[in-house]
């Protein structure tokens, strides 16, 4: 069989990918194994995960809402029916938007089965050989499983896992630092397990800017989670009924233990059984496919997008549309590229931590002159109505033209709010353009015109009108 594009993987740059191959009138095949069609974000990801971060919110909310004389009793909190209804949305959604969408792409033929390269142009799958003018990989990632003595006898959870279990743990260890590790780490605490993180750095996200990220530290330890860093986990063994790990912090040794593990500690791309040696595809020393700016590999014919490959931001948002400019490029010869610098980020924990653009530090190396404001969010008028007080924003601007460089809130809804953000950025906005806008009062919004106002006013002197 022979076709004018291969697409390997069954996720969102795939399905972007293919939607766009079939906008083109392009005879293409998706190959799939591994993950059920739609891939990572519908199945194991964002779909998932997010259900129960907000079942985690409401349970947490009815609890500490802060309003006097409204006193709210959860009579019963049923985990395993919790579980069961964020599975439930997980199939219809895979079958609304991914199936569905399938069936009707008329020019598009879709494979079950591991497709590995036999050839230059030619994969092999289910026994067949399936030819094609230009190939798009597209398959995703595993969790990474860290080298520690034991683990594999031991048993643990990784993400797909914690969001199946059907008997919820009394105790959980969580190993790691990220997106996954906060999370799945609030949400089960939030749930009545308790929760201790065990992160190797001295950050529980070392990407994003340290005021925040201290805050949340701050956040998560008032909630009962036991985060402990600079901890190096050495050896886990079973003892008694429960699962025991070794770890190292300050030089001297503890042992902690749990019901459960959960290991949150990154992901690995899918790279090392499809056979891309055969066909010359460079891979980095973390197994990602090394990409150009428009997405194509070190062979002309063959582009990867998504968790697969070594550009900075592994996002469902830009493995779709990473998706759709490789079948562009690949089909047309066009030369798309996205600008990872104006693309924002969220991790979904409650404040929600979301960026976008230079931090501080990122600012400073880059030109050695920076110019920053961070404001609580005690200073907008929104969070007190909230009872949400907690959050802050961090701003990062040129210092000779006012343009506004980066952005990083902790706050309810940051997810929402850094979208203000991005469209600020990628318009090349300044603070005063900022100052001269009229958001709407009272909103969380206003965050970001008071921060910009923290450039050049004492705003704690200032009266909310203004």
């Amino acid at each position: 069989m022979k076709f004018d594009l291969c697409v390997i993987g069954g996720g969102a740059g795939a399905f972007a990918a293919v939607i766009r191959a079939n906008e083109l009138k392009s005879k293409t095949v998706m190959i799939n194994t591994g993950l059920p069609i739609g891939g990572t974000c519908v199945n194991v990801g964002c779909v998932p995960s997010k259900t129960l971060i907000h079942a985690a919110e409401v349970l947490h909310l009815a609890r500490h809402h802060g309003i006097p004389g409204i006193d709210l009793e959860i009579k019963h909190f049923d985990f395993q029916r919790v579980i069961e209804d964020e599975l439930a949305l997980v199939e219809k959604l895979r079958a609304e938007k991914y199936l569905k969408v399938l069936n009707n792409l008329e020019h598009v033929t879709f494979i079950e089965g591991k497709a590995t390269f036999s050839g230059s142009h030619e994969v092999e799958v289910n026994g067949k050989r399936i030819a094609a003018e230009k190939f798009i990989i597209a398959c995703g990632s595993t969790a990474t499983i860290p080298l520690i003595d034991g683990i594999n006898d031991v048993g643990f959870l990784t993400h797909i896992e914690a969001l199946k279990i059907i008997q919820q743990p009394k105790e959980l260890i969580v190993i790691g630092a990220g997106p996954l590790s906060l999370e799945f780490s609030q949400l089960y605490s939030r749930f009545g397990s308790k929760v201790t993180m065990l992160v190797r750095k001295s950050s529980i996200f070392p990407r994003a800017e340290r005021e925040l990220t201290d805050q949340l530290t701050k956040i998560f330890a008032e909630e009962g989670i036991d985060i402990q860093i600079n901890t190096e986990v050495k050896r886990a063994f079973k003892a008694n009924g429960k699962k025991h790990l070794i770890c190292v912090r300050s030089g001297k040794e503890e042992t902690i233990s749990a019901d459960e593990i959960l290991l949150a500690a990154g992901k690995t791309p899918n790279t090392q059984e499809i056979g891309v040696d055969k066909v010359g595809v460079e891979i980095d020393e973390k197994q990602a496919i090394v990409v150009d700016q428009f997405l194509q590999t070190s062979q002309s014919h063959v582009y990867a997008v998504g968790d697969v490959i070594n550009l900075p931001l592994r996002l469902e948002t830009t493995a779709g549309h990473e998706g759709t400019l490789a079948a562009e490029n690949a089909l047309t010869g066009s030369k798309r590229f996205i600008d990872y610098s104006a693309v924002p980020y969220t991790i979904f924990t409650d404040p929600q931590l979301a960026s976008i653009g230079l931090t501080e530090e990122a600012q400073m190396k880059k030109t050695g002159v920076c110019s920053c404001k961070t404001i609580p969010f005690s200073e907008v008028p929104k969070a007190h109505i909230l009872r949400r007080t907690e959050g802050l924003i961090k701003m990062v601007i040129d210092p000779n033209t006012k343009k506004i460089l980066g952005v990083h809130i902790l706050s309810p809804g940051g997810g929402e709010l850094i979208a203000e953000a991005m469209a600020l950025i990628k318009s090349n906005q300044t603070i005063d353009d900022v100052i001269n806008a009229l958001p709407m009062f009272p909103t969380l919004s206003e965050a970001i015109k008071i921060v910009s106002l923290a450039f050049y006013k004492d705003i704690s002197k200032l009266s909310c009108c203004i």
